[in-house]
C-alpha cells in the first residue's frame, strides 16, 4: 500500500517540473510535485525568455505574464552583443540580438503578442510553482526520488524524505521526470539517447558590483571578453552576463575538461573579475561559485509506458541560444493538456504517444543548435588571428593587425564583421524559437504539402495554419473597442474551433459534438458585425482557409486540422476529425 497516491507525479521543480505542474492544476488537476531541495533555484541559470515561451504564460493568465514581464528586463535592455577586450577596454564589435535590430523587432511584433525578456530562473521558477500551489498542486520540499516501477494501473515511485530519513511510496497514474541533466527516472525509465555528456567545462561566478558606468550606455545581456594569455582558457575568452541591470552580474569561464575543475575561492573569482571588467581595485561581493560541464546529448525517446520525461532530462546541452528553459517549459505545455484529457476520460491512452513524436525532434534540434552555435565562435577567433599561435604576445599582435593600414588589415576587419554578424545563427534565431511543426497522431494533416520556408527556417519564423504548426497572430477586435490576438482566443486547456461567415455548420457541430464526447469545444466566428472582427485584414491574410473553412486548434495553439470550406456534413467531419485526434 502507498504511502500518497496521485493522478500524477512530478519529479523536479525546475522551469519543466513547475510549468507541468502549473499547468496540470489550472486544467482542474492536483499534480504532487516533489524537490530534493529545501527551496527552488538558487543561481539565475537560465534567463533568456522567447515569445513562444512567453504565449505559455500568456495562457496559464494575463497576471502570470504580467508579473513575469514585472521582474524581467526588457527586450531593449537586451540590447546588443559586445566584444571586447574588458567592460572598460577596446571594444572589437557588436551585433544587434534578441529582436533588436529594427527589421527583426518588425518580426517579433507582428509575429506574437507577447514579448521577448530577459528573466532568470531566480524569478520564473518560483512565479511558476507560487501559480501551481495557488491552484491546487502538492508541493513536497526535500523529497528525493530513489526509484520506481510501472505495472498496469500505474507507477509506485520511492522516494526519501530528507528531513526524517524515513522511506515513502507514491502510486501515481502517470510519472513525470523533469529532474535535470543527471535525470535518474530518464535512467530508470530506460529513454534512449545519443551524444555525449562532458564536452567542455565551464566555471560560473555571481557577483554584484555597480558597473553602470562602462555598460548603460550600450545595454546587453552578453558582454565576450577577449583576452589572449588570460589565466584559465585556452584562447583567452570570458563572458560577462547582465544578471539584473547594471548591478549583478554572472561571468562564465571555460576550463580543460580534461584536467581537474578548478578550485574557485573568492579571491580567484576577485582576480577574474577585475581582468575581465578592466579595473584593479573593483571589490565585487562575491555571492557564488560552481563548475559545470557542457553537454551535447538528447533523448531519441522521451516516455516509456506511464513516464515521461522533459526539460534537461531530454536535452543536455550549453546555453547557447537561451534555449534550454524556454523548450523545458514547451515540453510542458505539449504534454500537460494530453494528460489531463486522458484522465478526465476525454481521450484515449494512445494520445500520450504524440507526445513523443512531436518533442522528440525538438529535443535533437535545441541540442544539434546549441552546440553548432559554439562551434560558430570559431570564425571570429580565426578572423582575429587568435588560432594561428598558442603565444600570448603573438596572438594581441594578430588582433592589434585589424588596426593597421594594409590591404591584408582592410580584409581582416571585413572578416570580424562577417563572423560577428553570422552570430545571429545563436543571438537572433527566431525561426528557431517559433517555426516548430509537428506530426504525430495528434494532427490530422490528410495529405495537405506542408509549406516551404521561404527564408531561413533558423532565422526567420513563418507563419502558417497547416496542420501541425502554430496558430499564426493576429490581432482582432471587439465591439467595444478591445483588442485579442488569434491566440488568446484558443488554448487555455480546450479545443477551439475558429471560422468566419458562412461557417455556421462548423459552429453547430462543435456544439453538437462538445455534448457528445463530454469534451469542451470554444466556437469563434471571426467576421463583420461578428464578436470579433479582423479590421485589418491580417487574420484573412493568415488563416489560409475561406470565410466558411475551419480550424481546429488544440490547447496548446497549434493547428490539429483544417478545412478550406465548409463541407456537407460539418459534423461527422469534425467527429472523425476529433476522435482520430483524441484516438477515440
Amino acid at each position: 500500500m502507498a504511502d500518497i497516491k496521485t493522478d500524477v507525479l512530478i519529479i523536479g521543480t525546475g522551469p519543466a517540473g513547475s510549468a507541468a505542474a502549473a499547468l496540470l492544476a489550472t486544467h482542474g488537476l492536483e499534480p504532487l510535485v516533489i524537490n530534493r531541495y529545501r527551496w527552488l533555484a538558487n543561481t539565475p541559470r537560465a534567463h533568456i525568455t522567447n515569445q513562444r515561451t512567453m504565449e505559455v504564460l500568456r495562457d496559464l493568465g494575463r497576471d502570470v505574464e504580467d508579473e513575469a514581464y514585472m521582474f524581467a528586463a526588457e527586450q531593449d535592455l537586451m540590447g546588443e552583443n559586445v566584444f571586447c577586450t574588458s567592460l572598460t577596454g577596446e571594444e572589437i564589435g557588436r551585433m544587434k540580438s534578441w529582436g533588436n535590430h529594427p527589421l527583426s523587432r518588425a518580426e517579433h511584433l507582428l509575429s506574437s503578442p507577447s514579448r521577448m525578456n530577459d528573466l532568470p530562473q531566480t524569478y520564473m521558477e518560483p512565479l511558476l510553482f507560487k501559480t501551481a500551489c495557488s491552484r491546487g498542486a502538492q508541493p513536497r520540499m526535500s523529497t528525493e526520488y530513489k526509484s520506481h516501477v510501472q505495472d498496469a494501473d500505474g507507477v509506485t515511485t520511492t522516494c526519501v524524505d530528507k528531513l526524517t530519513g524515513r522511506e515513502l511510496t507514491i502510486h501515481s497514474k502517470f510519472l513525470i521526470g523533469a529532474d535535470g541533466g543527471n535525470s535518474k527516472v530518464a535512467e530508470h525509465a530506460g529513454l534512449r539517447f545519443e551524444g555525449k555528456m562532458g564536452v567542455a567545462g565551464s566555471m560560473n561566478i555571481l557577483f554584484e558590483a555597480d558597473l553602470s558606468r562602462y555598460v548603460a550606455h550600450r545595454p546587453s545581456v552578453l558582454y565576450w571578453v577577449l583576452q589572449p594569455g588570460a589565466d584559465v582558457g585556452g584562447i583567452g575568452m570570458g563572458l560577462v552576463r547582465m544578471v539584473r541591470p547594471w548591478n549583478e552580474w554572472l561571468i562564465v569561464w571555460g576550463y580543460d575538461i580534461n584536467q581537474p575543475a578548478p578550485q574557485v575561492d573568492d579571491a580567484f573569482a576577485t582576480k577574474v573579475v577585475r581582468e575581465l571588467v578592466g579595473v584593479d581595485d573593483i571589490e565585487p561581493k562575491i555571492k557564488s561559485v560552481s563548475t559545470w560541464t557542457v553537454n551535447n546529448m538528447y533523448a531519441t525517446t522521451i516516455s516509456n509506458g506511464r513516464v515521461f520525461c522533459m526539460g534537461d532530462a531530454t536535452h543536455r546541452h550549453p546555453p547557447s541560444n537561451g534555449l534550454g528553459s524556454n523548450t523545458s517549459i514547451q515540453d510542458a505545455f505539449n504534454l500537460s493538456w494530453k494528460l489531463a484529457m486522458v484522465l478526465k476520460g476525454q481521450a484515449g491512452p494512445e494520445l500520450l504517444d504524440s507526445y513523443q513524436a512531436e518533442r522528440a525532434p525538438v529535443a535533437k534540434q535545441i541540442v544539434t543548435r546549441a552546440n553548432k552555435s559554439i562551434e560558430e565562435f570559431g570564425p571570429i577567433f580565426k578572423a582575429l588571428g587568435l588560432l594561428d599561435s598558442v603565444d600570448p604576445v603573438k596572438m594581441q599582435q594578430n588582433m592589434d593587425a585589424r588596426c593597421n593600414d594594409t590591404a591584408e588589415s582592410e580584409a581582416q576587419r571585413a572578416a570580424i564583421r562577417t563572423a560577428i554578424a553570422n552570430k545571429v545563427y545563436e543571438f537572433d534565431a527566431h525561426g528557431v524559437e517559433m517555426n516548430h511543426r509537428y506530426a504525430s497522431n495528434a494532427v490530422v494533416k490528410e495529405g495537405q504539402p506542408e509549406p516551404a520556408f521561404e527564408r531561413d527556417p533558423e532565422l526567420h519564423f513563418q507563419p502558417t495554419t497547416w496542420p501541425g504548426a502554430r496558430l499564426p497572430h493576429a490581432w482582432l477586435f471587439g465591439a467595444d473597442g478591445k483588442k485579442v490576438s488569434s491566440l488568446d482566443l484558443t488554448g487555455h486547456g480546450v479545443f477551439t474551433v475558429l471560422t468566419g461567415i458562412g461557417g455556421d455548420g462548423w459552429i453547430a457541430a462543435a456544439k453538437t459534438l462538445s455534448k457528445e464526447l463530454g469534451l469542451p469545444i470554444a466556437t469563434h466566428r471571426i467576421g463583420p458585425r461578428q464578436t470579433w472582427q479582423d479590421l485589418n485584414g491580417d487574420w484573412a491574410r493568415a488563416r489560409e482557409i475561406r470565410d466558411s473553412g475551419v480550424l481546429l486548434v488544440r490547447p496548446d495553439h497549434h493547428v490539429a486540422w483544417r478545412a478550406d470550406a465548409v463541407t456537407a456534413d460539418p459534423e461527422a467531419e469534425l467527429r472523425r476529425v476529433l476522435k482520430t485526434i483524441l484516438s477515440l
